[in-house]
């Protein structure tokens, strides 16, 4: 440059809100994002320090636009105080609200929405040059995600989209609206894209799709979902398959042989519920029952016994009566669930749902709520009593345990996700390293290996990590123009925690 001038560099902050589609969708977006130039803010910068704040928007809650337009709020000052500053809003509330979102926060530089995230670099630049708000929302896929740049969040693990879009009509979902019908994606570029993550290290991939099961209707091949699953367990190196979010309607005998003799497939299965009862089922247009739904819990437990079973339930959903939440209790105490995410019903704009007659008032559902937390938690705790004793190897995970530091602790997720704190070992270990230990105590939400580790096992995960951390920390260090020092080694900082099961499953 003329006069050895430096470009400046311009950092980005991408904020998410949501379901695991989002938390994959802001990887693609941050990956873009770097593509471009941009780099990630550094950890600890201020709010509105960022050159550009990217909203990832989710829009299954009642208030979630309240969100959006306080965080809005709270940076239009900043904003005001840097010119060069940009605000871009994206996922499913921009999908859904498109100009109102300028209308209320016009200071707000790019709208996109949930199909056409690929355009963020272009519409900020092109809101920078003509210096007006730009607002593009396409009404159909334009690229699927995952052939798009990425920013994983995680070293030693990924996110594979295999479809997005979901062919359901549940009527408290307003999803199906904002993604648009099922569209899968082949199962070659499924794999390949396995195949190279692998190569750079990653040991643990999760299958993502709005309904994940439900892989292949738009094939027309009803077993596709399976044959992915037993295709996965081919991949040398891959180490662990896991998927979210399957539908109980799709939840077929293949899937289940498939996971029961595929040995990197965990045995862990989220499958939301919604509801026990059968009258809500169909008022909520979830197409089974709950004989159906304990059946299938009754053969996965049958073909995988040391299976972990989560679900989503939703409490006080419109017409629900006290039999009918007396039902979903039963389910709970039948299927025995390790974990259950339950949400109050919330109103989501634009669904039937919200527009039905018998609303539940707030302290009905209020103490419903409750009483399904406190079972549940019950249930939980006697279920993860029932690992102590138990030898597990553990993949040593990034920021899962918030107290590790005071405690002088690492953490992991066993094989059926259950979290674990354990003993520091005297060797270092890293976020992917798998290490094996016994389990000595349980609590309703985590367990505890407190005596010594009894092996740990170095992996290309591990090597991964430990590579990427280097180059992160040497990128920072050249950005501020100091030096920050090594990456600490077995001291995990923590992540975002993407958000369990948004009740849209």
């Amino acid at each position: 440059m003329p006069g050895g001038a430096v470009a400046e560099v311009k950092t980005y902050e991408v904020r998410t809100y949501g379901c695991q589609m989002n938390v994959h969708d802001s990887e693609r977006l941050s990956g873009l994002l770097e593509d471009a130039g941009y780099v990630r803010a550094p950890e600890g910068t201020g709010e509105g320090d960022a050159d550009v704040v990217v909203f990832n928007t989710c829009a299954v809650r009642e208030n979630a636009d309240n969100r959006l337009y306080g965080n809005l709020g709270r940076l239009a000052p900043m904003k005001a105080r840097r010119p060069g500053m940009q605000i871009a809003v994206g996922g499913c509330l921009a999908q859904k609200d498109r100009d109102t979102i300028v209308k209320k926060a016009p200071w707000v530089d790019v709208v996109f929405g949930t199909h056409n995230i690929g355009k963020l670099p272009v519409l900020l630049e092109r809101a920078r040059v003509q210096e007006e708000a730009q607002v593009e929302i396409a009404e159909s896929l334009e690229a699927f995600p995952s052939t798009l740049p990425t920013r994983r969040e995680s070293a030693y693990a990924a996110w594979v989209s295999i479809s997005v879009g979901c062919n359901n009509t549940c009527t408290f979902c307003i999803v199906p609206a904002l993604r648009g019908k099922e569209k899968d994606r082949r199962p070659g570029e499924i794999l390949a894209e396995v195949e190279a993550l692998v190569a750079e290290g990653v040991s643990e991939i999760t299958l993502l799709g709005q309904n994940v099961n439900a892989y292949g209707s738009d094939m027309g091949d009803r077993e596709a979902f399976s044959k992915l699953l037993r295709a996965c367990g081919a991949i040398e190196g891959l180490e662990r398959v896991r998927f979210t979010s399957p539908h109980p309607r799709d939840f077929t005998d293949d899937v289940i042989a498939a996971m029961a003799e595929t040995p990197n497939v965990m045995p862990q299965l989220h499958m939301p519920l919604q509801s026990g009862s059968d009258t809500v089922l169909k008022a909520m247009r979830r197409s089974y029952r709950q004989e159906r739904y304990l059946g299938i819990i009754e053969k996965v437990r049958a073909a995988i016994p040391h299976a972990a079973l989560t679900t989503d339930i939703i409490v006080g959903f419109p017409g629900e009566t006290e039999e009918d939440f007396e039902q979903t209790l039963h389910v709970v105490r039948e299927a025995r669930f390790a974990q259950a995410f339950t949400f109050q019903y919330s109103k989501r704009p634009g669904t039937p749902a919200a527009e039905m007659a018998d609303q539940i008032p707030k302290e009905v559902v209020q103490a419903r709520y409750e009483r399904l937390v406190a079972l549940q938690e019950e249930i939980s705790w006697s279920e993860n009593k029932k690992q102590v004793g138990r030898t597990l190897e553990l993949m040593v995970a990034e920021g899962e345990g918030r107290k590790d530091g005071a405690t002088h602790r690492l953490s992991g997720r066993a094989p059926d996700n259950r979290l674990v704190h354990f003993t520091k070992p005297d060797e270092p270990v890293r976020p992917g390293d798998v290490v094996t230990v016994e389990i000595t105590y349980a609590a309703p939400h985590h367990l505890l290996a407190e005596g010594e580790v009894l092996g740990v096992r170095r992996t290309r995960a591990g090597d991964a990590w430990e590579k990427r951390n280097a180059k992160d920390t040497a990128q920072a260090a050249a950005s501020a123009g100091v030096l920050l020092g090594l990456p600490k080694v077995g001291v995990p900082e923590p992540l975002p925690a993407a958000t369990g099961g948004c009740g849209c499953d």
